[in-house]
């Protein structure tokens, strides 16, 4: 048997939100195992009703042979044989109806009444314990609501041990009534294999009784079977026992403590205090605004992940950011009339976050192990080393390191080379195909691990003065201020998208599009992890002849490619504005120099795709001018019959240059 998915009663205690999601996991299983019991048991109170009503048909059918020889026929005459026939038949149906009849109470007995026990016994003891549980969660949230409120100054001692004695007990009653309730769930999943199999059993074990005394035909070969079933229940049953007295045991042990475990801040005399973490996790009340003066205290529970604080509601699956500690300060605050305050405020001194521990030890462990975080300790070799080197008082205000060198190492963008590459002469049909792969490529066949990412197109000085030294902008219409440059002269198609580059790397292999795809993981992946998210909108220009990326408010060109160089191209098969393409560009030395470019647009990724296609079709066709009229004739025109117009672009087009225009006016 599979091993079997058990709530850990060690954690009951701390009531994580990991925890909790994993209970929701558990009630949500329960839920639908007792929506599946009723269906079930419906079906099999359907099938003992059937058996019941085949008793009194089979009945009513021996009556009705047996009546045949009371009815008086006009042409009666030779029925002697029919009657005796039927009076048999009559007797064999009435011993067919005892054996009905024994089948059906071996139904009620062994299919129905299981179930209903289950359903009346199991299902209802677990949906009374979730009740008791929430029951002491609540209780427990009101005594620690008191605990938090208590004054900072001039505290009344008897009040205060009163609560504190409130919290303890709120405390234990929680974590009795949460290891009962784990117990049973975990029992749970052991109980509702036996009653989904017991029922089942019962019923097919009755229906080969009933074809066993009825029939000497039916096979023995069933036996075997049923009863390595029955075994198999007996050892679940077995593995049960098994767990429940080792989950009794471990409520024992975890019980058997000592009563200072539930009560909050028991260490205050003498706390022992870590100052050297780098990891913190636990609760803590955060004040929020509620109006534009009032404020309130929500309790939450906070971790820290790498160089980020996280907040996790109780319930959600996973934490949310809320502040970013690399350089920010920490600090000691005196907050109305609560307790072991502290307020993180960030590097630029705009935002702050004021938060309550629950005890002094907390208290301070917080606080060094922000201060730890915030002078980016966690990024050395050995920070445990240079936390103890580097440690303060916790009460003192933090003034951090700024050190921010190691993180941009990581993540700093290399720059796009400023020579222009020559094309050569290259038709993609020329290429020699690449054999089918017997086996799916894998990702490190694709791109080679620890390939750095160019997160921005950075145009160097050098080729932006040669750009800015001619009086002419690109216009993405294709319409020169000098009439005299025909640069863009004989192009079918001129078709400008906007778009936000958002990553290039260097990739292996261009014979499948599943690189522009792992590209794209690989890119976004990288931001999401070093916090990447400013992005460099560009107007994508796709021409029958290259494609170029246009600064917006410069209309200079940042980079191009001939479109004979470009081998894949693709839009994501999810989100269908993020687009990409593959660049072989050859080099000096003979070998090509393969790379993937990242996209992501305003519009579908299909419709860059298409103009990508009809620009490489444009390209093949102007070798051969019937073949390129017969193309150019399929696709509309612009009003001089130049340009290619694609569908449902032409506006966006003419808004974004619009928009452009506005912005060069301001400026």
């Amino acid at each position: 048997m599979p091993a079997v998915d058990k709530l850990l009663l060690e954690e009951a205690l701390q009531d994580s939100p990991q925890t909790r999601s994993l209970l929701s996991v558990f009630e949500e299983d329960a839920g639908t195992l007792t929506d599946y019991t009723n269906q079930l048991l419906q079906t099999m109170q359907r099938v003992y009703g059937a058996q019941n009503e085949m008793c009194l048909a089979t009945q009513q059918l021996s009556s009705q042979l047996l009546a045949y020889e009371k009815q008086n026929f006009a042409l009666g005459k030779g029925d002697e044989e029919v009657i005796s026939t039927l009076q048999y038949f009559a007797n064999v149906i009435d011993e067919l109806n005892v054996l009905h009849t024994e089948l059906a109470k071996q139904l009620a007995d062994t299919m129905v009444l299981p179930l209903i026990q289950f359903r009346e016994k199991d299902l209802t003891e677990v949906s009374t314990l979730k009740d008791l549980f929430l029951l002491a969660s609540n209780e427990h949230d009101l005594s620690m609501a008191k605990h938090s409120r208590l004054p900072k100054k001039r505290e009344n001692e008897k009040l205060k041990a009163e609560i504190a004695k409130e919290v303890a007990s709120a405390r234990r009653k929680q974590h009795l009534s949460s290891l009962q309730y784990y117990s049973a769930l975990n029992a749970l999943q052991y109980r509702k294999r036996t009653a989904m199999l017991d029922p089942i059993l019962g019923y097919t074990q009755g229906q080969i009784t009933f074809l066993k005394k009825g029939s000497e035909m039916f096979s023995r070969k069933m036996d075997g079977f049923l009863s390595s079933v029955s075994s198999m229940i007996q050892r679940i049953q077995k593995e049960l026992d098994t767990e429940a007295e080792d989950m009794r045991l471990t409520q024992q042990e975890l019980l058997s403590g000592s009563d200072l475990l539930y009560t909050p801040d028991y260490d205050v005399a003498s706390p022992v205090i870590n100052r050297n973490l780098i990891q913190k996790a636990g609760y803590l009340n955060m004040r929020v605004k509620t109006g534009l003066v009032t404020t309130s205290w929500e309790r939450l529970y906070f971790f820290t992940q790498g160089g980020n604080l996280m907040c996790q509601h109780r319930g959600e699956v996973a934490g949310g950011l809320i502040q970013d500690l690399d350089n920010c300060s920490v600090m000691a605050v005196d907050c109305e009339d609560r307790r072991y305050c502290f307020q993180i405020t960030a590097p630029n001194g705009k935002s702050s976050l004021i938060l309550q521990a629950e005890g002094k030890r907390e208290y301070e462990e917080w606080i060094s192990t922000i201060n730890n975080i915030s002078r980016q300790i966690y990024l050395t070799d050995n920070p445990e080393a240079v936390a103890i080197k580097l440690n303060q008082t916790a009460m003192e205000a933090v003034t951090p390191i700024t050190s921010f060198e190691r993180r941009s190492e990581s993540s700093q963008p290399s720059h796009v080379s400023s020579e222009t590459i020559k094309p050569v002469v290259q038709n993609e049909s020329h290429r020699q195909p690449a054999e089918e792969p017997v086996h799916e490529t894998e990702p490190e066949q694709l791109i080679a691990p620890g390939t750095p990412i160019q997160f921005d197109i950075v145009l160097p000085a050098s080729e932006f003065q040669d750009q800015n030294r001619s009086s002419r902008r690109t216009n993405p219409f294709g319409e020169s201020e000098d009439k005299t440059d025909n640069s863009d002269e004989g192009l079918h198609l001129q078709q400008m998208f906007v778009v936000r580059f958002l990553g290039s790397m260097a990739i292996n292999s261009d014979q499948s599009k599943k690189v522009i795809f792992e590209a794209m993981r690989q890119v976004l992946a990288a931001r999401a992890i070093h916090n990447i998210f400013r992005m460099t909108e560009s107007h994508l220009m796709v021409t029958s002849n290259n494609i170029r990326l246009i600064d917006p408010q410069t209309q200079v060109t940042r980079i191009s490619f001939d479109l004979e160089n470009i081998t894949q191209f693709a839009a994501h098969q999810e989100n269908k504005r993020l687009f990409g393409f593959v660049v072989c560009v050859p080099e000096a030395s003979g070998e090509d120099s393969l790379s993937a470019y990242v996209l992501e647009c305003n519009t579908e990724g299909e419709k860059i795709s298409y103009a990508f296609s009809l620009g490489k079709e444009i390209a093949a066709a102007q070798m051969d001018p019937e073949a390129l009229a017969q193309l150019m004739s399929s696709v509309p025109l612009s009003n001089d019959g130049r340009f290619v117009l694609l569908k449902d672009q032409s506006e966006e087009n003419i808004r974004s240059v619009n928009e452009t225009e506005a912005l060069e006016s301001e400026a």
